[in-house]
């Protein structure tokens, strides 16, 4: 089983990569809830959902840039902010950057929320 700093860098190392989908498929579990301000409607939940929503994002857009910073943690939780510059096809360049925050259960990523500044 992974511990919550071993998941936090992998997590961390992978999005560096712009590693998204594997991130997603070996870290997370099956029943993994995203609660996303950029999508109005309710959570998103299950991986397979995950997976399809960060493949359609990543097909409409280009990014240039990311970095994240050193996780902190408290309990079950762990959080990271996330700096992202990217071009979105037909809308032009963009910059965000959130927190992101992620609970651990048994070794896998159980939920992440994000909150963009």
């Amino acid at each position: 089983m992974n511990t919550i700093p071993e998941i936090a860098n992998r997590l961390a190392s992978l999005c560096t990569e712009l590693k998204f989908v594997e991130a997603y498929t070996e870290l997370y579990a099956d029943n993994a809830v995203s609660i996303d301000p950029n999508y109005k409607s309710e959570p998103f939940t299950g991986l397979h959902n995950l997976i399809e929503r960060e493949e359609q994002f990543l097909a409409n857009v280009e990014i240039h840039d990311i970095k994240l910073s050193d996780a902190i943690f408290a309990g079950n939780y762990f959080s990271i902010v996330l700096s992202m510059h990217f071009t979105i096809k037909g809308q032009g360049t963009k910059m965000i950057e959130e927190i992101c925050v992620y609970k651990v259960e048994n070794g896998k990523i159980v939920s992440q929320q994000f909150f963009i500044g």
